[in-house]
């Protein structure tokens, strides 16, 4: 039997990620993937291929509608959505290649099947052609999440569907009923609104993207009544069938009504629950919580001390950074190393356009915790550099401490939020105040200057350019 230092189960960001870190510190190291490639749901049906098509759905709204006010003609414009569709397949081909090219070179050994406990240090893995046992010091379950499908939603993945089989369909809808208002159905959303689908959202609470700061929500509302969706808040769905060609969705409104949507497809895109099926933990004695989470200590560790558990599957945000972070904290600590994971500090991010980040506290956070706090923001069409490039939708929001002047938040919407983010992240992982930001030289002219004139603005009570 095959004897490691560490075998992860899982190989998304996560895994592979904490894969590579623990064969650069040293250790004999295995990961073991149940489908054919690596990269997990991120690579292969979530991050990389929806964005992608955000990318490529995006390039033909601008032609059809922005182009013209660049002074670019674009004549018998057409949409080719099988080459569309074939771009994004070469795209996550070439990104799990890359991953596959990082364990060979980091000597890492891939085994693909079902991997699950036979004991605490004993790992089964069950492929197509034969089952094997391999052993290992430390144990990573990194196995994510997969959609949740609710009650009474007749889920054929065909035209009621989730965000995977959205990546794949076979030709653009007519229409799309949305059943979430959350990260993945807007990004997915909009995708398929740019190319020409008329989209309703049915969300069960009062405003789109629950985690994000409310301001964000409601600027993300208007950006999206722009590509013509349709809203409905405060609606609760009650059943979904398939009709044929169409879909009919049953909900209750705010005044407890009965309403019934009909459209060509549902995605369901009501977000991620843990997958820990298969994993035999009743071998080892680990008890999931009623949420389907792996508990875990403050090191990451199970109720098993040498069995470690990351990303999806455990508490927190479902991220891929937070994953790959959790990764590399649990090997440090195998490695006896002082790693540090700051959770309030890992961003947010939402690919649609604008995007939009955030990372900290949001402003009701903030009224929950009664922690006082002052607020500056900067709208983007008062930016240069925005105004050049046609991107004016959005603003920059800052909250810092009322009295230390300390940021505790910053939640952008506009034209490469999800890069500017990190000036947030970096400032806020030191505990810069407001001022601090105000007062560094930003170049001129960029997006980031928004963050500066948003700062000036907590700081002083007043921005620069306004």
């Amino acid at each position: 039997m095959k004897q490691y230092d560490i075998i992860i189960i899982g190989s998304g960001p996560g895994g592979y990620v904490a894969a590579i870190k623990s064969a650069k510190l040293g250790f004999k190291t295995a990961i073991i993937e149940k489908y054919n490639t690596l990269g997990g749901t991120c690579l292969n049906v979530g991050c990389i291929p929806s964005k992608a098509l955000l990318d490529s759905s995006e390039h033909y709204h601008n032609a059809v509608y922005v182009f013209n006010k660049h002074g670019i003609d674009v004549a018998n414009i057409s949409l080719n959505f099988s080459q569309m569709l074939k771009r994004k397949e070469e795209v996550v081909a070439q990104t799990c290649s890359g991953v596959d090219y990082l364990m060979k070179k980091n000597k890492i050994e891939v085994y693909h099947g079902i991997g699950s406990f036979v004991d605490n240090d004993t790992i089964s893995i069950q492929s197509k052609e034969a089952k094997q046992n391999i052993q290992g010091k430390h144990i990573i379950i990194a196995t994510g999440s997969k959609p949740i499908v609710i009650p009474n939603v007749e889920y054929n993945k065909k035209n009621i569907i989730t965000s995977t089989e959205a990546l794949n369909l076979p030709c653009v809808p007519k229409s799309m009923i949305l059943i979430g208002g959350g990260v993945i159905g807007l990004e997915l959303g909009s995708v398929y609104a740019r190319l020409g689908t008329k989209v309703t959202v049915i969300e069960f609470t009062d405003h789109l993207l629950g985690v994000m700061d409310r301001t964000m929500a409601r600027e993300m509302q208007k950006v999206l009544r722009k590509l013509k969706f349709a809203f409905h808040f405060g609606t609760k769905v009650t059943k979904a069938v398939s009709q044929g060609e169409e879909v009919e969705v049953t909900a209750l409104n705010k005044k407890g009504e009965e309403q019934v949507f009909t459209a060509e497809y549902c995605l369901i895109a009501v977000g991620r629950k843990p997958y820990t099926e298969g994993l035999g933990l009743d071998k080892v004695g680990i008890q999931v919580n009623e949420k389907g989470q792996i508990p875990i200590n403050e090191n990451l560790q199970t109720t098993v001390s040498n069995i470690y558990a990351i990303g999806d599957v455990v508490q927190g945000a479902m991220l891929a950074h937070k994953a790959e972070e959790e990764g590399v904290f649990v090997v440090e600590k195998i490695a006896g190393q002082k790693p540090h994971i700051h959770y309030r500090l890992i961003p947010n991010v939402v690919y649609t356009w604008p995007e939009v980040a955030g990372v900290g506290y949001t402003e009701q956070e903030l009224k929950e915790n009664k922690i006082p706090y002052k607020v500056g923001s900067f709208p983007m069409k008062a930016l240069g550099r925005a105004r050049a490039s046609n991107d004016i939708d959005g603003l920059v929001k800052v909250l810092a401490h009322t009295e230390t002047d300390e940021m505790l938040g910053m939640h952008i919407i506009g034209a490469r939020a999800a890069d500017m983010i990190a000036e947030a992240v970096t400032a806020m992982e030191f505990r810069s105040s407001s001022e601090d930001i105000a007062r560094i030289s930003h170049a001129h002219p960029t997006y980031t200057e928004a963050i500066r004139e948003a700062c000036f603005q907590t700081a002083f009570g007043e921005s620069l350019h306004i």
